[in-house]
């Protein structure tokens, strides 16, 4: 089954998807808007041109678990996309994924404008590695 990510963020989102087999999580790209109603509609979009089965929405909680206001934006972002895709949504818990993308891009020594252009959506990919290993480990549950 085909699953999107979305690493929602303010100014750019972050989007990765698997392949139907649930092995490969590939970037798909970053939407670079500030406007909260026009990022739904672009997620929207790349939800039927790449016929995703199923999104998951990165939920960044705090590290003590509570949900502070990144967290409740994204708990919206999930509620509107709803409306607008007749796939499940769902929030996945993304703590850290954007701290790891960042070591990922040190490792490689990807520096500057090239780095801002790309953090997102290696973080997207890091929540849909997470989510698919999740999966993979817990069938009984699907």
């Amino acid at each position: 089954m085909k699953i999107m990510a979305v690493d929602l963020g303010d100014a750019r989102t972050g989007l990765a998807a698997c392949d139907r087999t649930e092995f490969l999580a590939s970037p798909l790209g970053v939407i670079h808007d500030r406007n909260f109603e026009s990022v739904v509609q672009k997620v929207a979009n790349a939800v039927q041109e790449y016929e995703i089965k199923t999104v998951v929405v990165g939920y960044p909680k705090n590290m003590n678990n509570s949900v502070g206001e990144r967290a409740l934006k994204c708990e919206e972002f999930a509620e509107k996309l709803k409306e607008k895709v007749d796939v499940p949504v769902e929030l996945w818990d993304e703590r850290c994924t954007t701290v790891s993308a960042h070591g990922i891009l040190n490792e490689t020594n990807t520096r500057g404008q090239k780095r801002k252009n790309v953090v997102d959506e290696v973080a997207a990919v890091l929540i849909l590695e997470s989510y698919l290993a999740y999966r993979k480990n817990h069938k009984e549950e699907q």
